[in-house]
């Protein structure tokens, strides 16, 4: 970053102030009383003269020594420009502050899209209605909402209050990465320590989704795609689907002792037609039969497996989850610790204007 001035002298000056001492402007007997009804320090490009202009810079950049330290490559000719470059620590400081907004800017980004997705699923499936309020709490898509909601408005936060170096935004913002930091050691720890009972969990839940596979499209379209991703038919093997009120063999109706067409190993007639009837009459077959038919092996050992053969890259998905959390934690610290330390020299200038 570059900054520019006129100059008016011949010779070549060695530090900033020799070089404001040679400029020609005089400060306004009311620039303290302008100074002090600022509340943060901004770089503005003024009336009060050329003093201002490099104080202030050197405020919003956070110095860490003194005004001088921007007088490294000074030099100016009668008639010429002025170049000043900001010495490492400032480009530094002023790296990590657009690094801290460009990627809370895009995670705001995110969770407005996952949040809209959400709301457009409630939305679209009338969850809202009347007779349906009730069954809300184990929709899918609130969960998408929930959390698009809350990953917008912690990333807002953290994204205007760098911005505008607000420490209480940036406190707040911090204060709230941390406690999600530590939930999530914290989730991990319980998940290792209880890895034998995660199956029965997973198990559970998939037999209510099965129970409710007609009832909600959201757990239906969760179902098939878990069945054809990974060729498999129910939780444990396919005649669970006799749990299910219309896939039951006492149920009337033509689905009665079938499976859904997302069991079966080639749904699709000459590639293009999806067959929704060829689970039917499945659970009658024996184990020789139905495998020409549909998958046989159930869902939860291809989850176990997949678990398995993934687990390095599930590891290195929640390490850099966690690096980048513990990253922002740092980069907000030290956004503070500047806010604090160009505030105090505010008030030094102000006590010495008096």
């Amino acid at each position: 970053m570059m900054l520019e001035c006129c100059a008016v002298a011949h010779s070549q000056c060695d530090s900033l102030p020799s070089l404001l001492s040679s400029l020609p402007f005089s400060r306004p007997a009311s620039l303290p009383e302008s100074l002090e009804r600022r509340k943060s320090p901004l770089p503005v490009f003024g009336r009060h003269g050329a003093f201002f202009v490099f104080w202030e810079i050197s405020l919003f950049l956070g110095a860490e020594e003194s005004l001088p330290e921007y007088r490294e490559q000074a030099s100016y000719t009668k008639g010429s420009v002025v170049s000043f470059s900001l010495s490492p620590s400032s480009w530094r400081d002023y790296i990590l502050k657009c690094l801290l907004v460009t990627s809370n800017l895009l995670f705001t980004v995110l969770g407005l899209v996952t949040l809209v997705v959400g709301l457009w699923g409630l939305i679209n499936k009338e969850s809202f209605a009347q007779e349906k309020i009730s069954g809300i709490r184990t929709d899918p898509m609130l969960l998408f909402t929930f959390l698009g909601f809350i990953l917008a408005l912690l990333s807002l936060m953290g994204c205007v209050g760098a911005l505008r170096e607000n420490m209480c935004l940036l406190r707040t913002f911090s204060a709230v990465v941390l406690v999600l930091v530590v939930a999530q050691v914290l989730a991990v720890v319980v998940l290792y320590s209880l890895q034998g009972q995660i199956e029965d969990y997973l198990r559970s839940g998939m037999l209510a989704a099965m129970v409710r596979y007609q009832n909600d499209l959201d757990l239906r379209f969760i179902t098939d795609e878990i069945q054809m991703g990974l060729q498999c038919c129910g939780a444990d093997t396919y005649r669970d689907w006799g749990i299910n009120v219309y896939f039951n063999c006492s149920a009337p109706g033509v689905q009665a002792c079938g499976v859904p067409p997302s069991c079966c190993i080639d749904p699709l007639e000459n590639g293009t037609v999806w067959n929704s009837q060829c689970g039917v009459g499945a659970q009658k077959l024996d184990e020789f039969s139905a495998q020409s038919v549909i998958f046989l092996g159930g869902c939860m050992g291809s989850i176990s497996r997949w678990i398995e053969q993934h687990s390095g890259v599930i590891v290195t998905v929640v390490i850099i989850l966690l690096g980048v959390q513990i990253l922002t934690l740092f980069i907000t610290a030290h956004l503070l610790q500047k806010i604090r330390w160009s505030r105090a020299q505010h008030a030094v200038y102000l006590q010495s204007l008096q």
